[in-house]
Parts: C-alpha cells; structure tokens; sequence
C-alpha cells in the first residue's frame, strides 16, 4: 500500500511502507530530462545531476558529503532520463533523517562552484567516450536518434561533448532555477518507516516556496516515418551491434499491456522466439532481447543483438521473418500463459526491494500522473487476450516504419538496405 499527499508549496510526496526490511530508501524525482531542454543545452540536465554532490554550504566539498553517507553504509546514487532526473539514498531505516535532510542540503543548498563545475566537464567528457567506446552501451542511443530522428528524444542524454565545455556558470543556474522547483518535485520514501514521522520530516526540510514560472512543456514527438531507416556508426569491432524496431505507444496507453506480452514472446527471455532461433537454434549471437520503451507520448518495440560479423544476413533476416510470423498468425495460448506468469513474476519480485519498490511507484505518479498498484497491473495482464496481442503486433510491425542502427565495421548502409528489401 502507499498513499501520496501535495504539501502546500505543491510538491507531491508518495509513502510505501514494508514491514519486512531494515533498510528505507529516499527517492527524490524532478520533472527535468534532456526532452525539455534545447539543442543548445543538451546535456544541462546530466550535467545538474553531477553537480548536485559536488558540494553545498554545510558540506563545501563532494568528500563531505560522500564520507558521510558511506559512514553508514548508503547506498546512494543518481541518474538522469529523457523525461525525469532522479536522487535516492537507501540507508538503515534507523537514518532515514540524515537521509531526507542530506538530499534536501543537496537539493536547496548545491553551491554549483566554479572550479567543481570545470572538473565536472572533463568528468562528464570521459563518460560520454566511455559509452562511445562501448558498443553494448551505445547502441540505445544510436537506435533512439534514429526511431525518434528530428525530436530531441532523439537525443542523447549527456549531450554533445561541445555543449559540456561550453555551458557556462550562469546557464547552468538558469535552468536549475527554472525546474528544480517544488512543485516539480515529488519525495518518495519506501521500506521501513513511521509514516507520522516521516510526513513530520519530509514538511521540515522540503519547505522550499512555491515559485510559478512558465516553463514550455517538452514538444510532444509525432512519427512522420514512411519508410525504413538506417543508421551505421561505423567501428572497427568482432561484433556487430544492431537495434531495430518501431514507434508504438505513449505510456498512459492500455496497449501497452498487450505490447510487452508481445515483446516478450518476441524476445523477452531465454524460452522466447528469437532466443530460441538466434541464439539457440542458429549460434548466430551470444544477447538478444526485444523491450517495449515507452515516453509520455510515444514509445517503441525494439530488438537488440549482439551479431557474428560473418552471419549479420542470415541473423537479421531471421529476425525480420520471425516479426513478420508475430504479426501474420497468432501466437499460442500457451505462449501467452506463459508471458503473462513471466511478466507477474517479475514484477512480485522487484516489488521486494524498498529502491525499486519506491522508483516504480514515484515514477508512475510523476510520469503518468498516477499510480495503478501493483494488484490492478497483473489483473489488467491476465485480462489480455490473444486477439489483442495480434492486433498490436499488426499495428506496430509496419516494414515502413522501422528503423534499424548498427554499430559495426560498415561505411555505408547499402548492404543492410539489400537485406531489408527482401522484405
């Protein structure tokens, strides 16, 4: 169970108590990605989320901070999405305090210091390279600016490596003040607690105002795709990395449900399709999974795989055969019994851990602008049936609407186009 409350500065906080763990895990979400910034400021947001433990007034240095969360044992982190950025502590319930009073002195109080912030640039470069450098890691990225091309969904989070050396002082001070406001905030708190008094703390260090600013909302993305893309980054590897799929669903949509069934019959697990004829059947790649990604406005299928350089025709044209098979004739009934209890299962057990418990149920709530419990997502999976799942397979798998990213030895695109024509 959890209940959620507006305090009167506007910013909504969400309690999830359980009963069986030690730990408490504070969550903060703010409702700032690199989709509300500008092509100019790509990368502010990943940037801000830097920042933020690289100081404050009462703990002047990243070090103050850091000793004393490790002092405890903490598990702390944060990370930046398209959509929303995110801050938590997970520490024993015994601190949850010090956990609410550190990430509120983070919060209200970061001192964005000039030397910290030209350290920060070359922190942040290196982890742009490593990502680049890493096929496996930076395949997403390439098949989002592709399936999403023109949007800044197509965007990569950490921005271009020019917008991280020039982004000034000011800049970055501007956009933190235009979105890290209160009522852009929302305060999770999962695991073991006393929710008197966690409302009675949460009210003491979250007593930032209410200040209104009009802020654009983030362009809304409209797929205008009619024919197949291709993206190649070329790159001198044993594997060859690629990423296909196609525009679907905005996350408030009920197809959604009968979609990741789809996906994970598609390619979900280990008994799924493609695993069995790729991987299994075939040897032709080590990973291949499908995903549904979904934004408050769009969303996308996708297949990821990791290829032999020498069978990447053979692999890829089994996939397509296998996705024009999807859509063509429905799945079984046994597959779909089958998904339904992966996809239940799943979710029960990452319901078991405070941080995840806490992240699924915030984010639903700033994203979607609700919460559906846990009970009401694995009835609305049980209630889906075969005939929805034919119909969506046969609504996204379009020819003309996928797009196809490769990161591999190849220095143009004619080679994959050849293959796709067969199709």
């Amino acid at each position: 169970m959890y209940t959620l409350e507006t305090l009167n500065n506007k910013t909504k906080v969400l309690l999830a108590p359980q009963k069986d763990t030690e730990a408490v895990t504070v969550l903060i979400l703010v409702k700032a990605g690199s989709r509300h910034e500008s092509k100019e400021i790509n990368g502010i947001s990943h940037f801000i989320e830097h920042l933020l433990f690289k100081g404050t007034k009462k703990r002047p240095t990243s070090l103050d901070i850091s000793k004393e969360l490790d002092g405890v044992g903490a598990d702390y982190n944060a990370f930046t999405g398209k959509d929303h950025t995110g801050y938590y502590i997970k520490v024993s319930h015994k601190k949850l305090e010090m956990a609410l009073e550190i990430v509120s002195d983070m919060l209200f109080n970061s001192l964005f210091d000039k030397k910290e912030i030209e350290k920060e640039r070359g922190v942040i470069i290196e982890e742009i390279n490593m990502y680049g450098d890493n096929p496996l890691m930076s395949i997403g990225n390439l098949f989002e600016e592709t399936i999403f091309k023109g949007s800044r969904l197509g965007r990569d989070i950490a921005g271009p490596k020019n917008n991280i050396r020039s982004l000034s002082r000011d800049r970055i001070i501007g956009y933190f003040k235009d979105y890290y406001r209160s009522q852009n905030l929302l305060i999770g708190i999962g695991g073991r607690f006393n929710k008197i008094k966690a409302k009675r703390l949460v009210k003491k260090y979250f007593v930032q105002k209410e200040v209104k600013v009009k802020k654009a909302a983030p362009e809304k993305f409209i797929a205008k795709q009619n024919r197949p893309r291709i993206k190649i980054k070329p790159k001198k590897t044993e594997q060859v990395h690629v990423a296909l799929g196609f525009p679907a669903y905005g996350i408030n949509n009920p197809k959604n449900y009968p979609l990741t069934l789809l996906s994970v019959i598609l390619g979900g697990n280990m008994s799924s399709r493609l695993f069995i004829e790729i991987r299994e059947k075939l040897g032709l790649a080590y990973h291949i999974r499908s995903y549904v990604t979904s934004y408050e406005d769009t969303g996308a299928l996708s297949i990821f795989a990791g290829l032999d350089k020498a069978k990447v025709s053979l692999a890829l044209t089994t996939i397509m055969r296998e996705l024009q098979k999807i859509a063509a004739d429905p799945v079984s009934s046994e597959e779909v019994i089958r998904a339904k209890e992966f996809i239940k299962g799943k979710l029960t057990l990452s319901m078991e851990d405070s941080a995840e418990r806490i992240q699924w149920l915030a984010t639903q709530q700033l994203i979607q602008g609700r919460v559906e419990s846990l009970s009401a997502k694995l009835k609305r999976i049980d209630r889906v049936t075969v005939k929805q799942i034919q119909y969506v397979a046969r609504e996204i798998i379009n020819n003309q609407k996928l797009s196809l990213a490769v990161i591999g030895p190849y220095k143009n695109n004619h080679y994959f186009l050849n293959i796709l024509k067969k199709f």
